[in-house]
């Protein structure tokens, strides 16, 4: 099964953009559900106006995920009247899809964690503190940082150290792949807005 991140963003465009990126998620993540294609969103920026975004960051996994994105990625033109602004002229709005393969970007390895047990703090006097079962987790590449003090059980506490320090690493991978992103479609969309991959023609 394929894991891919997609990325929508409106390259600091306009409301109508940020309008634009906002439907977009819409419509990739109708159509996805249409074709067995689990999605989730992982983070969404919100535009000034209710109803846009600045961009969208989503999780898309499936077995036909290449042929899926391959209609998606790349500039997204959307030909419509501006709902913001009744007499403007313009009507062409452009958006930037990227896909991120999640194998080739996010190279998670547990074996980068340092864990570290100390006692948890909390309700319980000093019973509680006798026994070192919280545990701490460090990803060392990263510098990221988890604290697992749920269970009575240290064993338990590491695995959710383990899994909370995942996905505290997919998120802060996820937010340097959009940064850099974001840039580099800001500096070709100029270029980019006469090849679009896609054009729709609907009410925004």
């Amino acid at each position: 099964m394929e894991q891919m991140i997609i990325q929508i963003t409106s390259g600091r465009g306009p409301a109508e953009c940020c309008r634009v990126v906002a439907r977009v998620q819409e419509l990739i993540i109708k159509q996805a559900r249409a074709t067995d294609i689990s999605i989730q969103v992982l983070e969404n920026i919100k535009g000034d106006i209710n109803g846009t975004l600045l961009s969208a960051t989503l999780l898309a996994k499936g077995s036909q995920l290449t042929t899926f994105l391959k209609e998606w990625e790349g500039t997204v033109q959307w030909i419509a009247q501006s709902p913001y602004r009744k007499f403007h002229k313009r009507k062409n709005w452009f958006v930037g899809v990227s896909v991120f393969d999640v194998k080739k970007q996010l190279q998670w390895n547990p074996k980068d964690v340092t864990l570290e047990t100390c006692r948890a703090a909390g309700p319980g006097g000093q019973h509680v503190n006798k026994v070192e079962t919280a545990v701490r987790g460090i990803h060392r590449p990263s510098g990221l940082q988890v604290l697992a003090m749920d269970s009575r059980s240290q064993l338990q506490n590491k695995q959710l150290c383990l899994e909370r320090l995942e996905a505290k690493f997919l998120a802060w991978q996820t937010g340097l792949l959009v940064s850099q992103q974001q840039d580099q479609w800001q500096e070709h969309n100029e270029l980019e807005r006469g090849q679009a991959v896609k054009v729709i023609r609907e009410r925004l």
